[in-house]
């Protein structure tokens, strides 16, 4: 019982601030600014023409055009995933599916990058990117990901090796190569595991703030954090009705892919954590 309460009360906290945003959303700007706390807009049957007024002057917006910034974001999010699904579980699997000398080496030094802070290569990178024409444009933010990812290869890693070896010398003895025992058994095999690694990648590359900041220069290539940025520090002072109501429509789609795929998830984490 005291269990139950505990979570009960750590839920209460963590979600209070997410519906103080959503609430302070639906609001207009005299009340949004006052210290009084209230859930709904007085009177509350003007909820939805506030919302409506709201969202609409945001979403509206032509100097901070969040559609345009929505649309970079997803380009950016659907190469990401791709890329680093793809190479994570090319890497995994032959770092737990094929056995050749100096693998254990190699997967030491790849859990070894994870101890490197992003500071540390944020100039290296930025100097390799400006070489190769790419800092001003999108790419920056999604080739990293077609390299796989240190924790990513460990979580997918993991996974394969739990999958019985007999499939593979029965694929074998049928004349499968590891390209083909990778794509018919391993990766239907691993869908779980595979959807928390897009799902991760998919929460990261949303919330990426520091990559768009250095190497885009162009407005029209924002990122939907880079221009809710924008939006808060735009000159002079953003009501913040409005400014919540950016930030619900940007963590909007994060919400909803979860509940979408929360059983997926859930059962990747869980069967992961088991085996």
């Amino acid at each position: 019982m005291l269990v139950h309460a505990a979570l009960v009360v750590v839920s209460v906290l963590f979600l209070a601030p997410l519906v103080w945003m959503l609430a302070t959303s639906v609001m207009p700007e005299s009340q949004a600014a006052s210290q009084s706390i209230r859930l709904l807009p007085d009177p509350p049957s003007s909820v939805v023409e506030h919302a409506r007024e709201n969202y609409s002057t945001v979403w509206n917006d032509r100097t901070i055009r969040f559609p345009l910034y929505l649309r970079n974001t997803l380009i950016v999010a659907a190469l990401g995933v791709v890329g680093m699904t793809l190479s994570s579980a090319v890497v995994a699997y032959g770092l737990s599916r094929i056995r050749w000398r100096g693998r254990g080496v190699v997967f030491f030094l790849i859990l070894a990058t994870m101890m490197i802070p992003f500071p540390v290569l944020m100039v290296p990178l930025y100097l390799i990117f400006r070489e190769l024409g790419w800092i001003g444009t999108l790419t920056p933010l999604w080739a990293p990901a077609w390299f796989g990812g240190a924790f990513n290869i460990f979580l997918l890693r993991q996974f394969f090796m739990t999958i019985p070896r007999e499939l593979d010398e029965a694929a074998i003895i049928d004349g499968c190569s590891h390209w083909k025992i990778f794509w018919r058994i391993i990766l239907p095999l691993s869908k779980p595991a595979l959807a928390v690694v897009a799902l991760f990648h998919f929460i990261y590359v949303w919330n990426d703030f520091v990559g768009p900041l250095i190497y885009l220069t162009d407005q029209d290539q924002y990122t939907l954090a880079l221009g809710l940025q924008l939006y808060q520090s735009q000159a002079g002072n953003t009501p913040w009705n409005l400014l919540m109501a950016a930030s619900t429509l940007m963590i909007s789609p994060l919400v909803l892919l979860f509940m979408l795929t929360q059983r997926t998830f859930v059962r990747g984490v869980s069967t992961e954590g088991l085996k």
